[in-house]
């Protein structure tokens, strides 16, 4: 496991470009977002998204969000209407998922055969620089129906695990996960902070 340390505010390239080889060479991350920090993997690699799923010891029924790059890329992964893209570019980026319609390109095992996915722009250059080249997941860095924790080394305690590599920022003091705002009916339906 490798432990890189940086700041929040300022993307060291050299640690994007570190932590896109693992992600891309299969590896699962730890990597701080604007609310808490978040288990990062490819989200194309079925292997790795599996192990995100064990460390979290998370039901495989339960889907896992995907975090892109900016709200451009939202297109790609879903079939967000115009209308859609407007409502979400009053909150994006920020501390909100949005429940859409996935495109093709979703794969099945990070749904768990939803034709619903999850999408995030987090206000966090680390995290959308992470996403540039493709797609990551990002769910909460904790143990299913645990607390979350706001530095690195209580999260490794609580998951019982070791990743690939981790993107250390020192504490994230949010605490709460980003909010969930479905819009696959008719109007949106906040579902949880």
């Amino acid at each position: 496991m490798k432990i890189l340390k940086t700041n929040q505010n300022e993307v060291d390239k050299n640690v994007i470009d570190e932590t896109v080889k693992v992600l891309a060479d299969g590896g699962v991350i730890l990597y701080p977002t604007d609310t808490v920090y978040g288990l990062g993997a490819n989200i194309f690699n079925r292997k790795a998204v599996r192990k995100v799923y064990n460390i979290k010891k998370r039901s495989y029924l339960k889907p896992v969000s995907l975090l892109v790059s900016s709200k451009d890329a939202i297109p790609l992964v879903s079939k967000a209407s115009l209308n859609q893209l407007n409502f979400i570019d009053k909150y994006l980026p920020g501390p909100y998922t949005f429940i859409l319609k996935k495109s093709k390109i979703v794969p099945r095992h990070l749904t768990s055969g939803s034709a619903n996915v999850g999408v995030r722009v987090p206000k966090s250059e680390i995290a959308c620089s992470l996403a540039k080249i493709f797609p990551i997941t990002t769910t909460s860095a904790n143990l299913s129906n645990k607390d979350t924790l706001d530095t690195p080394e209580e999260i490794l305690k609580q998951l019982g695990c070791e990743v690939d590599l981790i993107i250390d920022v020192g504490p994230l003091k949010s605490g709460n996960p980003s909010t969930i705002i479905d819009l696959t009916g008719e109007e949106p339906v906040f579902v949880k902070r």
